[in-house]
This record gives C-alpha cells, structure tokens and sequence, in this order.
C-alpha cells in the first residue's frame, strides 16, 4: 500500500512544488509505515530524476513513451491507474494546480476513490483518513474523512515545507498501455515567452492595485519585480480599466498563484483578490487605509502611499544587491 506521488516536469525539469509534493508524500508513507513511490511522466534525465531522492522518493518509474508527450488528461489518467494497480498505491497525491485539478477527478471516478482537493496539512488522524483544507479564502478549515480503500490528494502549493533527507531512489521504467483512441490532445505549434518570469511560475511576485492612481506609474513595479527576479501581477479593477494585460489579473476571477513572497500596492484586499494570493508563504502589503482587509492577510504591512514607499523599496532593494 504505497503512497504514490505523481509529478510533473517542466521541459525536463522538476520544480520547488515537486519537493513539496515528494516531502508530503515521504511524510505520509512515513503516518503509514509504507514507501513512496513517484512517477514521471516525460523525458527526464537520470539525475534529475535521482534529486527527489533527497525529498523522501524510495522509487521513481519513469514512463517516456512519445505518445505521451503532450499532457492529456485521459491518456495521463490511465498510465496513473495502471502505476496505482502496479503498486498497490492506496494514496495518490497530486498537485492542485491546473495539471492535478484536471487528472484528479477523472482518476477519482475511475479508481472509484475518494478524493480531498487542495489539502493545506498532513491528515490529523489515518483511521479513518481525516484531510483539512482551508475554505471560505482561507477564513476557516474543513475536515474530510476518505473511507474509500484508494484515496486521492491534491496539495495546495507552498502548504507543506520541503524537507530534504539522506535517502537515494531507485529508478525503475515502466510501459503502459495506452491506446491512441485515449489521446485526443494535439500541439500545432508553441510559443514560450521569453524574457519574463511567468505569473504562475514566479517565487516572487510583485502586484499593484488601483492605489497606483495610473498606468503611468506602473514603471517602479516592473523595476522592482525585475531587481527580485519576479513577476509582476494586479488585481480586476486595475485590468478592467485597461490599466495592466488580464493575464496579470490574480483574483477568484484570474490566476490563482501561490509565490513564496507577494507584495502587494495600493491593493485594499477584496476578498475575490484575497482568494487567489491567499496560499502566498509571504505576503507584504502596503496601502494608505490601516483598516484595509489585505492587512488582516499580510505578514507584513506599511500603512503608507504605495507612489511614496515604492521607490524607496526599490532603493532599498537596490541598495541590498550591492553589498
């Protein structure tokens, strides 16, 4: 009964919220005296792949098969429920990002498991199995009690701390059976941006709200983003009026990101904002209103004119790198 960690890589590249998944796995396994297995779906290098080693991975299948190529929810499904049966998997733990949100439910139906999405804790308790997540944007936690004999998780990213361990994986390959009636996902052509750090990618976001009175005054938050190697993001109001791209836009409504820092200007803290920032490990929050809900949300908060305190955190900043 292994816990199974599925994962996926980025042009052959794990990133931070593989370790997380890894760790939480590793713990899991750890609750339930058994191994964790995790698999790869894609073209990855042997070292890259012996990395989670170091996360909790007592093995890792990898499964290369060109038909599986481009993600496709379908055909990812059915390799998933064939490494599950293989493995005699009673836990399978996903991200809950667009990838894990996609394949969950579809394994959910398909293992006849039950399932707990976006989960923020270690289970309280494994009999019977007890998940919590956060709920109402974050405002409270609910319990779920899984009875099924497979259970299915996704973790909320930045929810669980990466722990690094001694241990080393094996690696193992496997060949499913996938038939080409499952893949019905076909990539014409892509396009990377380049030159800018991703939204939904970024460690370090950097985000402005309507307390920046202007687009004109844009230039010192794509200066500061750009000194921390981050991104750049704002809230609906600033995107409706034009003011800043959509892709920009985090909210209920926009992106759902979850940065290790966030600093948010001249955003007052709607909770429709709140809700997509809210699983930020970091928030930093400067506004004029010291009554502004985002403070309740933020670790830190300046209660200031976000066009007088930013170019001063852009000195500052500055001034750090130099050193």
């Amino acid at each position: 009964m292994s816990v199974l960690v599925y994962t996926e890589n980025w042009d052959g590249r794990f990133k931070k919220l593989s370790n997380e998944l890894v760790s939480y796995g590793s713990k899991l396994a750890e609750m339930l005296n058994t191994s964790t297995t995790v698999l790869s779906i894609g073209k990855v290098d042997e070292a890259e792949l012996k990395s989670l080693g170091k996360y909790g991975a007592d093995k890792i299948i990898t499964v290369t098969d060109e038909k599986l190529a481009t993600l496709d929810n379908r055909a990812y499904t059915a390799v998933i429920a064939q490494v599950v049966e293989k493995e005699k998997s009673g836990i399978v733990l996903l991200s809950n990002n667009n990838t894990g949100k996609a394949i969950a439910p579809r394994l959910s139906v398909k293992l006849k498991a039950g399932i707990a999405s976006g989960i923020t804790a270690v289970p309280e308790k494994t009999s019977p199995f007890t998940a919590a997540k956060k709920v109402f944007s974050g405002k409270a936690f609910a319990k779920f009690v899984i009875k099924t004999d497979i259970k299915i998780l996704t973790l909320a990213q930045n929810s669980y701390e990466i722990v690094e361990k001694t241990g080393q994986a094996a690696i193992e390959s496997f060949s499913p059976s996938v038939s080409n009636d499952l893949i019905r996902t076909k990539v014409i052509n892509v396009e990377k941006q380049t030159g800018k750090v991703l939204l939904t990618d970024a460690e370090i976001v950097v985000s402005g709200g309507r307390g920046m009175k202007s687009p004109d005054n844009w230039g010192k938050i794509e200066e500061l983003a750009d000194l921390l190697g981050g991104a750049t993001a704002c809230s609906r109001p600033v995107s409706d009026e034009g003011w800043r791209p959509h892709e920009e836009h985090t909210g209920q409504t926009g992106k759902i990101i979850a940065p290790n820092l966030y600093i948010a200007f001249g955003i007052s803290g709607a909770i429709q904002h709140l809700a997509g920032v809210s699983s930020s490990k970091f928030i930093v929050a400067v506004n004029t209103d010291k009554d502004a809900p985002i403070f309740e949300a933020a670790d830190y908060g300046i209660v200031g004119d976000a066009l007088q305190v930013l170019p001063k955190f852009v000195d500052a900043v500055k001034e750090l790198k130099s050193l």
